[in-house]
């Protein structure tokens, strides 16, 4: 291994993260540095071996069919070190990380962690706030909880929640509205990274056609909440988003149906993953609180207790 000498582990990084992940951006994402640093990286890498690894284009930096071979083994051998690291920090049973979309960890389960915590005080919580699915075997993840179909490729998955969307605004906004009609007179915050548009619901409640008015756009729900509690206009929202402000009285659901969008929750976890207890105990326990705060939620919202428009 003698010839490790001679080239820095950092460039190997670089450009292993480069072919893996396609992008100069994305590979300075993952490793926390700029995308210059990486570019030097990998052309000081380049250097060293000897060898080009990488063709130069306007669509980026496209791996060259000769280096087909040494880039496979760089991702095999950083595998094997990840998987290494994984296997030792994965030794103390009392540290469970959790990967969980940032709206979700924003606006629901950061308010419930000091209940995980009185319920089990022998685990420590570490959230890590994504939304990105990174290759299992090189991430020390004990579980994620994402939102989509269920379908991840290398992944297994385990639905936690249907996701289901109404309509929300301030109780002053809904003053004088007499049926879900009167809406489409409303502003409408649009969340521009939504996987539904007003189509959904709009079909549901007998409204296809329906013109939508969009004051502001935002590329964040949490920004989308935060607006419609502002009275700037109202959004679609699903029940752990807008939960909390519909309970306290912040927000109200004016009218039905609350519609399926065909997303949920889910647990998500690598295919080969071993089972932990640490990790079953927080799947219950987060199971239970859902469960109690979704009772809450159809107490405080009616549409939610009536039964899913499909």
């Amino acid at each position: 291994m003698r010839n490790l000498n001679r080239i820095h582990l950092n460039g190997l990084r670089a450009v292993e993260a480069v072919k893996r992940l396609g992008s100069l951006q994305a590979a300075a994402d993952e490793l926390g540095v700029s995308i210059g640093a990486v570019s030097q990286q990998v052309i000081k890498t380049e250097q060293q071996m000897g060898s080009a690894l990488f063709e130069r284009t306007s669509r980026g930096m496209v791996p060259i069919d000769a280096a087909a071979e040494i880039l496979a083994r760089l991702s095999d051998g950083f595998r094997q070190l990840s998987g290494a690291v994984a296997l030792a920090e994965r030794g103390d049973d009392k540290v469970l990380t959790i990967s969980v979309a940032p709206v979700f960890a924003a606006r629901w389960l950061v308010h419930r962690v000091a209940a995980f915590s009185e319920r089990f005080p022998d685990i420590s919580l570490r959230i890590d706030a994504n939304d990105r699915l990174t290759d299992a075997a090189q991430t020390d993840v004990d579980l994620r909880i994402r939102v989509g179909r269920g379908h991840w490729q290398g992944f297994k998955s385990e639905l936690i929640l249907e996701q289901r969307i109404v309509p929300v605004c301030t109780p002053g906004m809904a003053e004088g509205l007499k049926g879900p009609e009167d809406l489409l007179l409303l502003p409408k915050i649009i969340d521009g990274r939504a996987m539904f548009d007003w189509d959904v619901w709009l079909s549901a409640a007998g409204l296809d056609g329906g013109e939508i008015r969009a004051r502001h756009t935002f590329s964040e729900a949490s920004l989308c909440l935060d607006a419609a509690i502002a009275g700037q206009g109202v959004m679609l929202a699903w029940q752990t988003l807008a939960s909390h402000q519909l309970q306290h009285g912040q927000l109200i659901a004016p009218f039905g149906p609350a519609v399926k969008t065909g997303f949920g929750h889910y647990f998500v976890a690598g295919e080969n993953v071993r089972r932990s207890e640490k990790v079953e105990k927080f799947k219950r326990w987060l199971r239970s609180e859902l469960a109690e705060d979704m009772e809450r939620l159809a107490q405080a919202a009616p549409v939610f207790a009536q039964a899913p428009a499909l």
